[in-house]
């Protein structure tokens, strides 16, 4: 199978194209900055040689195109993160809608943020509640939600009848790799900062490295599955108990609390955003369930210690498994 990742040299395209270059997939990932001779370039925007080269002929598209959450949300760094989610996906589309052999299903990221900031019940497809006008929260966090919507919506408009369109709204990837998520709140956990932030009431929307690629496979194969999806596990949970998991599962005994100016003077340290830190994403995922996809790890406490082991074994020398 040759599946192509726009915009692939980032986290979640590395466990994907690691994982999928295992199983003796094709794996081509369209970069601004080719390093190797599986990576074409393209920038993000406009078609070129790559379509031809590379989308005609696909049997799989997985477009993780987009400028990087982590940054501060100032309103020129929003606006970038609209363009290159929007235009990224535009393009896509317009290669796939060109290729004389389309690919068969076009796997297009997404985010659970957008979802409304809430506690009272899990957001899933059919009855989860779209955020953009909570109240109490910050004005940008309405923006975030305006991403979301204008990326799906790029996906949705596109004229791809021959190719199966899925849109990914997926939680925190969880993997062990350096520069990860997993790896920032691990950094603060081994540095004693792990501990709740703001009260850690907001609920943490996360999915395993592992079950997000399962995921990514068991929707290329179901042809019956389009439109949005719910990439995260069944157990979300409070930023406070998966600290304390976390803590557990690397043996600390204790984690400083942080209250909300302090998260903010962290955030600003490593030129970050609390809306990371503060939006309660409670995101569960109603279709791949009902469609009988099995997590491998379900809830977070034995995710963390899975994740930990796999660390503490590659920071000794053992490779990360794919």
């Amino acid at each position: 199978m040759k599946v192509v990742i726009p915009g692939g040299t980032g986290q979640v395209g590395t466990v994907l194209r690691r994982a999928l270059t295992g199983a003796g997939h094709e794996v081509v990932v369209l970069t601004r900055n080719p390093r190797s001779g599986r990576e074409v370039r393209w920038d993000g925007e406009t078609l070129g040689p790559w379509a031809d080269e590379v989308i005609d002929g696909s049997d799989v598209v997985i477009n993780l195109a987009g400028r990087s959450v982590s940054c501060r949300y100032t309103p020129a760094n929003l606006q970038e993160m609209m363009d290159s989610r929007v235009r990224s996906t535009r393009v896509v589309g317009e290669a796939i809608a060109g290729a004389t052999r389309p690919p068969r299903v076009w796997l297009q990221m997404s985010t659970a943020t957008i979802y409304a900031h809430r506690f009272d019940a899990p957001n899933d497809e059919a009855t989860g509640v779209i955020g953009g006008d909570e109240e109490g929260v910050p004005r940008y966090w309405g923006y975030s939600v305006e991403i979301a919507k204008a990326w799906e919506r790029a996906q949705e408009n596109a004229e791809t009848p021959s190719t199966r369109k899925v849109a990914l709204r997926s939680a925190m990837v969880m993997s062990p790799d350096r520069g990860g998520v997993f790896d920032v709140l691990l950094w603060l956990a081994r540095l004693g900062l792990g501990g709740p932030v703001a009260g850690g009431g907001q609920y943490v929307s996360w999915i395993h490295d592992r079950d997000f690629v399962r995921a990514t496979e068991f929707l290329v194969e179901r042809d019956d599955l389009e439109g949005p999806v719910n990439l995260a596990a069944p157990g979300p949970l409070p930023q406070r108990e998966l600290m304390r998991a976390l803590r557990a599962a690397w043996r600390v005994p204790v984690g400083l609390p942080a209250t909300k100016w302090m998260a903010e003077l962290g955030a600003l340290a490593i030129r970050s955003d609390t809306e990371l830190l503060l939006k309660s994403r409670r995101v569960v995922p109603g279709r791949l369930t009902q469609a009988g996809f099995s997590f491998e790890h379900p809830e977070w406490p034995e995710a963390a210690a899975d994740l930990a082991g796999r660390v503490r074994r590659g920071r000794s020398g053992t490779p990360i498994p794919a």
